[in-house]
């Protein structure tokens, strides 16, 4: 598995945020799952978007790892509130070994929901990381 990739399964478990940005490529771009036309770029807009989910998350642990070459897909879980939420996350390696695209695949509905009311209610303090994201 991608030490990367190894990397930021430890500290987003651990909500180390400094350690999971070391983890990413300059250019990294995170896919929101939420409304799939949302991609929020950039280390700055990340950071804010990783600290509010990783510190609105409980429990998180991450499972499965599979893949080779510039792909790997790790499985996790944990809940929002009293509410179960299953992540299926995609990551795309640039040519360094870093991080440079995020996809997350959330599931089920009503912990994706709760977690969209609470993450949204974060990121909104943020209107310029918002806008920047509804760009595509």
């Amino acid at each position: 598995m991608s030490e990367a990739v190894d990397r930021y399964r430890a500290s987003s478990e651990s909500n180390d945020i400094d350690a999971l940005m070391q983890t990413l490529a300059p250019g990294i771009e995170l896919v929101s799952p939420i409304s799939g036309r949302m991609v929020f770029r950039g280390e700055r807009d990340v950071r804010i978007l990783l600290t509010a989910v990783y510190g609105t998350l409980k429990g998180w642990r991450w499972r499965e790892a599979i893949g080779e070459g510039s792909t790997r897909v790790v499985v996790g879980d944990g809940s929002i509130g009293p509410f179960k939420l299953g992540d299926s996350m995609v990551f795309e390696l640039a040519q360094d070994g870093r991080i440079e695209r995020i996809r997350p695949y959330l599931r089920p509905w009503l912990g994706l929901t709760v977690f969209a009311l609470i993450l949204g209610s974060k990121v909104a303090r943020h209107p310029g990381v918002v806008l920047r994201a509804l760009r595509g």
